[in-house]
């Protein structure tokens, strides 16, 4: 088996160019990662096979029909990541008891826009007010914070592939601010985030095999049912709790499936 490697280092607007390489090539299967990469593939090619890891929505953005019945030439794996968003939100505020002001730093893609309206509803339901800032490249990054300045007790972190390529600036950022944030991806705490909640994308990536392997073996995409994740981690990392000067309540801890000291 040969595997012919691209990557678009968060990106969006290289995929495309990167999935028409890939077409070219003639390759067998395309194994690509969330809902924004996997729909650029999608427009590359409607007949080789596709097979995405960590999709946040892919009934919500379009990428599949159904998670039963996903049609067309596309398969994978989801994350649910926007049906975690609700839960990100009651984490912080149990971290944070006055919360009432929450930043919202999100990416501009459909993902995010779905995960953003997650948020606030559930938001909403806890009188805790939404100051919502867009980034579409770097540059709108540390403006963004800026304007979040004096107006947040906390941060919520959008999942994206092009936020995730800048994290280390994102949770600088934050840290230099003493916001409390929380992310969809353990990844982020890494680099200096304070919680994580979603399914692991290490597990994601590694189920993902078996699937690109039943594409192989000669079932067709639209016959192979979308997996959901079964389990949801927390992780909350003490070292940014204190470098914010948060203390984190006994009982967060212990519900914490992870605890970096």
């Amino acid at each position: 088996m040969a595997v012919e490697y691209r990557w678009a280092d968060g990106q969006i607007e290289a995929v495309a160019k990167l999935a028409a390489e890939l077409v070219r090539l003639k390759v067998d299967v395309i194994l690509t990662n969330g809902n924004e990469q996997a729909l650029e593939v999608n427009r590359a090619t409607s007949v080789i096979p596709i097979v995405f890891a960590i999709a946040g929505d892919p009934v919500g953005t379009g990428l599949v029909a159904s998670l039963a019945r996903p049609g067309g030439n596309v398969t994978g794996l989801s994350n649910q990541l926007t049906d975690g968003a609700g839960k990100r939100v009651e984490f912080l505020r149990e971290a944070v008891p006055h919360l009432h002001r929450l930043g919202l730093l999100a990416a501009a893609n459909p993902l995010s826009a779905l995960e953003v309206r997650e948020v606030e509803a559930v938001a909403a339901k806890l009188d805790i007010e939404v100051v919502a800032r867009e980034a579409r490249n770097t540059s709108d990054i540390a403006p963004g914070f800026d304007a979040l300045d004096g107006q947040a007790d906390a941060l919520y972190v959008t999942n994206s592939a092009f936020l995730a390529a800048n994290r280390m600036r994102v949770t600088t950022l934050a840290l230099g601010m003493r916001l409390p944030t929380i992310f969809g991806s353990r990844n982020w705490l890494e680099t200096g985030g304070l919680m994580s909640y979603g399914a692991s994308f290490v597990e994601r990536y590694r189920r993902s095999a078996d699937l690109v392997d039943k594409v192989l073996r000669g079932t067709k995409p639209a016959d192979i049912p979308v997996e959901q994740p079964t389990k949801f981690d927390l992780a909350v990392n003490l070292v940014a709790a204190k470098a914010i000067r948060l203390a984190i309540p006994e009982g967060l801890l212990a519900r914490a499936d992870e605890v970096i000291e």
